[in-house]
Formats: C-alpha cells, sequence, structure tokens
C-alpha cells in the first residue's frame, strides 16, 4: 500500500447525485417567488413585469416644517413606497463644523460692516439658527441627522406614471419641499426603497429632531370635530370619530350594509347619542326593531296596520306658513295625494289621471277647502268622500270601484278615518312591520307625509330616520318622495337617514344615486360579495377599501363625511347596547332579567 502519491481520481455514478441535484433545482426560493417576470431599466423608470416604477428623493426643504406636512403624500389615494433613511450624526463633530460655520458667518458680517454695507438679513439670520441649534445640542435637547427621503411610484402605463408624479410634486412644492427622480440611478434608487434598510443613493439632508419628526409616516385621516356625535373608532389609528351631521351643507346620511352588519344598530346609537343634543328623531321602522327603544328613552310608538288604533288620513292639509300661499299648498298636496292613489290602484292612465286630479279637486270643495278659500281649521274629506265624487263622474265609475277596498273592504280601517296620531315628542317611532308587504309602500308614504306636513309647521332640529328604505325605491312615486324630503329638507334643519340592505334594489331606482349625492354622510358596512362591485362602482371604491368591506367584522366599514372618509368599528358602552341591541340572545336576556326584577321585588 502506498502512502505517497497521485490519487486515482473516480467518476461520481449518475445514480449518487441526480436525485438530490432534481430535487434543488425544483425547490421554488423566496427570491423565484417574489421576483417579477421580467426587468427593464431606463434612466428614469423601472419595467417590473407589466408595472412601471420611479424613484425620487428629496432635495431641498423650507427653513421651518410644520407638523403632519407629509400626510397630504401618505393620505393619496395612490400605490406607492416611502423610504425615510435616518443616519445618526455625532454631536461633538457637529458642534465642531457649527463653531467653524459660525466663525465665518461672524467674519463675513464684519467685513460687510467695515466696508459699510447695508446689513444682510440672510446672514443675520443664518447666524441665529446656527447659535440656536448649537445651544440646542450642547443641552442634548436636539440630535442631528443625514435624512435622505425617497418615493417610488407606480403605474400601469408612463401617462399614470406622469399623472402620479405631477400630483406628487404640486404636493409638495406646495410646502416648499422640492423632490428630482433619481435620473440614471433608478436602480439604486429602487433598491434603497426596499424595505432591507440599504441607502444606496445617499442624497441626503441635514436635520435636526424636530423637523425630522414632522416626517413621522403613520398619519390617516381623522374626523374629529370640536362638537357632534362619536360615531365609532377610526380602525387606522385608534382616533375618535367626531362629527355633527348638522354641521355639514346638508344633514342627510345613507347607510347600505348586509344583513346582519350592524346597520340597525349603529343606527340607533346615533339616535341615542343625537337625542342628547337637542334633536329630535322621527323613526319609520319596518321590523318592530325600536320599540323598545322608544320605551326606554320615553318616546312614542305608532304601530300602523290594518288593524291598528293609529290612523293617518292621507287628506290631511298641511298648516300655511307666512311665506306660503294657501292656493300653492293645497296644489302641492293635490299633486301627492295622486300620485298616492297612483301607488294605491297599481298605476294610473292619463285619463284616469286627470279625472283623479278633478276629483281630488271637487272633494275637497265638499268640505270648503278651496284654492280661494282660507282653509285654516277645516275639516279634511276622507277617502269614502273621494270614492262618492268619483262614483259620480263621469268615467270615475270604475276608479271608485277600484277604491272600495280602501273604503269599504278589508283596508279600510287603515286608511278611511281620521287622523288621531300626536308626534309632540322627542322620539316617535312608526312600525310598519304588521302592515301587509303589498301595503308597505303605501303606508310608509302617508306617514312620510304627514312627517313632511308637521316638519313645515314648527322649525326645529329632526333627524328622519328611514330603515329598509329599498321598500320605498321600489315605486317611482315614493322614491320621487324620498328624494325631495333629501332636498327640500335643510330649508327645514331635517336630516334623512335612509339605511338599506338591499344595495340593487336602492341603486337601480333612477333616484336612488341622486338620493346618495345629496347625503354628506355615507356610512358602508359589510357587503355581500354579489353587490360588492355596485357598491365599489357607485362610491369610486380602490381594490383595497372593496376588501375591507367584504372581511369586516360586524360593526366596521368605511365612514365617508364630505370629502374624507375613514375605516371605522362602532363601540357603545354597556347601557348603550343594553338599550340598542337587536341581538334576539341578548334581547331575551334582557326580558328574563327584567322579569327576574319584577318578581324579586314583589317579597
Amino acid at each position: 500500500m502506498a502512502l505517497f502519491g497521485k490519487k486515482e481520481e473516480k467518476e461520481t455514478p449518475i445514480s449518487a447525485i441526480m436525485p438530490k441535484d432534481i430535487y434543488r433545482e425544483g425547490v421554488l426560493s423566496l427570491k423565484d417567488i417574489i421576483a417579477p417576470s421580467a426587468l427593464k431599466i431606463t434612466s428614469n423608470s423601472i419595467a417590473l413585469g407589466e408595472r412601471i416604477a420611479r424613484t425620487f428623493f428629496v432635495i431641498s426643504y423650507p427653513r421651518f416644517l410644520s407638523e403632519s406636512w407629509f400626510s397630504p403624500i401618505i393620505n393619496l389615494d395612490e400605490i406607492f413606497d416611502i423610504s425615510v433613511q435616518i443616519h445618526p450624526i455625532d454631536s461633538t463633530a457637529m458642534l465642531h463644523k457649527l463653531q467653524k460655520k459660525i466663525t465665518e458667518i461672524q467674519s463675513q458680517i464684519g467685513i460687510n460692516e467695515a466696508k459699510g454695507m447695508v446689513r444682510d438679513p440672510i446672514l443675520d439670520t443664518a447666524y441665529r439658527d446656527i447659535e440656536k441649534l448649537r445651544d440646542e445640542l450642547q443641552q442634548a435637547t436636539e440630535k442631528i441627522f443625514d435624512v435622505g427621503l425617497y418615493i417610488t411610484i407606480y403605474g400601469e402605463s408612463e401617462d399614470a406614471l406622469n399623472k402620479t408624479e405631477a400630483e406628487i410634486k404640486t404636493v409638495l412644492e406646495s410646502k416648499l419641499v422640492y423632490i428630482k427622480p433619481a435620473i440614471f440611478q433608478q436602480e439604486e434608487g429602487f433598491k434603497s426603497v426596499l424595505p432591507t434598510a440599504s441607502d444606496l443613493l445617499n442624497v441626503n439632508t441635514k436635520l435636526n429632531s424636530s423637523p425630522l419628526s414632522s416626517i413621522f409616516p403613520f398619519i390617516s385621516f381623522d374626523l374629529t370635530s370640536d362638537k357632534g356625535i362619536l360615531y365609532g373608532i377610526n380602525r387606522h389609528n385608534s382616533s375618535l370619530v367626531l362629527f355633527d351631521r348638522f354641521s355639514l351643507e346638508n344633514y342627510n346620511s345613507v347607510v347600505f350594509a348586509k344583513a346582519g352588519a350592524g346597520k340597525s344598530y349603529a343606527t340607533k346609537l346615533e339616535i341615542l347619542r343625537t337625542l342628547m343634543f337637542d334633536t329630535e328623531v322621527i323613526v319609520i321602522d319596518p321590523e318592530k326593531e325600536y320599540e323598545y327603544m322608544a320605551e326606554a328613552v320615553g318616546g312614542r310608538y305608532f304601530n300602523i296596520s290594518l288593524t291598528s288604533e293609529h290612523h293617518i288620513n292621507p287628506f290631511e292639509l298641511p298648516f300655511v306658513r307666512e311665506d306660503e300661499s294657501p292656493s300653492d299648498i293645497l296644489r302641492s298636496n293635490i299633486i301627492n295625494l295622486v300620485g298616492l292613489f297612483r301607488i294605491m290602484l297599481g298605476g294610473l292612465s292619463p285619463e284616469e289621471d286627470a279625472i283623479m286630479d278633478n276629483a281630488i279637486k271637487e272633494t275637497y270643495a265638499l268640505k270648503d277647502i278651496t284654492a280661494d278659500a282660507d282653509f285654516s281649521g277645516k275639516e279634511a274629506p276622507l277617502l269614502s268622500d273621494l270614492e262618492l265624487v268619483l262614483a259620480g263622474m263621469e268615467g270615475g265609475a270604475s276608479l271608485a270601484q277600484r277604491l272600495l277596498k280602501y273604503t269599504q273592504g278589508t283596508w279600510a280601517g287603515f286608511l278611511n278615518k281620521p287622523t288621531n296620531v300626536d308626534i309632540n315628542k322627542k322620539f316617535i317611532v312608526f312600525s310598519v312591520r304588521d302592515m301587509e308587504d303589498e301595503l308597505k309602500p303605501v303606508a310608509m308614504h302617508i306617514v312620510m307625509n304627514y312627517i313632511w306636513n308637521a316638519v313645515r309647521k314648527d322649525l326645529r332640529k329632526r333627524l328622519l330616520v328611514i330603515d329598509e328604505a329599498w321598500w320605498m325605491m321600489k315605486s317611482p312615486d315614493t322614491a320621487s318622495f324620498l328624494f325631495s324630503l333629501a332636498k327640500r329638507g335643510r330649508k327645514y334643519f331635517l336630516g334623512l337617514a335612509t339605511i338599506t340592505q338591499d344595495v340593487g334594489d336602492f341603486l337601480s331606482s333612477p333616484y336612488g344615486v341622486p338620493i346618495i349625492t345629496n347625503s354628506s354622510i355615507q356610512f358602508l358596512m359589510k357587503q355581500a360579495p354579489a353587490s360588492i362591485d355596485l357598491v365599489q362602482k357607485t362610491f369610486n371604491l380602490t381594490d383595497e377599501e372593496k376588501y375591507l368591506l367584504l372581511e369586516s367584522n360586524v360593526g366596521e366599514g368605511i365612514f365617508f363625511a364630505g370629502l374624507k372618509h375613514v375605516a371605522i368599528k362602532v363601540i357603545a358602552s354597556y347601557t348603550e347596547d343594553q338599550i340598542i341591541t337587536s341581538d334576539p340572545s341578548q334581547v331575551l336576556a334582557i326580558k328574563k332579567a327584567k322579569a327576574e326584577l319584577k318578581g324579586g321585588s314583589a317579597f
């Protein structure tokens, strides 16, 4: 056996290396997963697959930076990355440099004085600033940093990229902050913005602690005003969403949510808090959800049904204000009644429409109510009076026959009686749950018209809440009436809150979008996948906001007020929750506790 000599080389068998090498070649690494499909670097951009990126750096700041000056950029509705590179500088070395600089400035000021030159304010300001900074560094109240602020924007095309660039430049230059693209350094710029803490651009500006803190990036819009009610908590920064609907250009709101998302809960919470600010609230309740709340706050609850003891005569005339003409009021009321009968009778032909209009005038005339007379305090006619007039008119017999079910049939108890409803309370609820589905739009129209007449009579701060408003959007006449309330309510200090879970029915009406655009507050809660695309298009939501609504929990959503919107979570105290909850298990527990309390008090 030889101890020294050339070692014999042997070929490794293929069977010994193939399985391991094949396995390694087939395994994807993290780089493989996150890498774009293609990459192209140009002088002023980088093409990453199907998207284009461009990186900028800040080259100049003003003398003073205000607090949150960077927040308009952070809150832009665009896709971009921001990197703030902060390099601490030793204070001792900086003090030496400042001492040298202040000596140069003093020398220059002295030379100017010796020559008899006019005082230079720029030198004086620089002298004061350096002296102040030097004192703060010596007292350790400030530190100096080299700061690089880089922004990478993205776009589907060069035009989209240029549009975003112009938008960012406009915002920053209005604050005297100037940026430049990293020409021929786009690769270094892109890598500097990646979350790897690498500053390859190395374009830095010296900033002390105070202005540096103003760049703090974790900022989002607040909706906190000096007055108003608490709507919830900002999910981005945990600030309070306080707002007063009566401080906006109109006082209307819309709430869209799927069943069980918490829309009624959020609405009842707003009502409860609104009542504390001397505001009267009236609710049209289609599901009998507000009965316990009305009892708890000392309000009034009216159950509107075919067998109800509460009645509203649709012929009741509104109060004539000093600035209004009785003839105009009567004419407007007749037009509303024609629209109501169009709903009740399943539509009217043009001839029937004209006959009905004339018959209503004749019916009012039977009670001495005409455009030429003062009808204040006059007794209003009933539906049966209209039936008699129609029966005696040419072409009115068929209309009279169709009215029989409302005057003599099963539905007579609802419409054909004098009004006996008094809404002189701070909280009023009209429930239409026990009304037949066919009659719900009719009932809601009559109730809303009665409320509108009461609102016009006495000018007070009021909020009208219409739950499940999609019922009213089914008919063009009821939808038109709802839209007129949204437009005219502000004049009479009335806010209109429409709530619905059926987004499709609401927006399919020609009045759906106009009602939304006439609402300064919009609250979107958890949405169903079937309706989310329609909601996204209507409210111009980003994809991120779309998925936020799909994934929201109960009581969460997006709250719009004016030009701002935030992600919100509705919160209530324990006492508020006990009053407003609609959860069946909680309602049963409350009822059980009340029963036990009553039983215990008997001993």
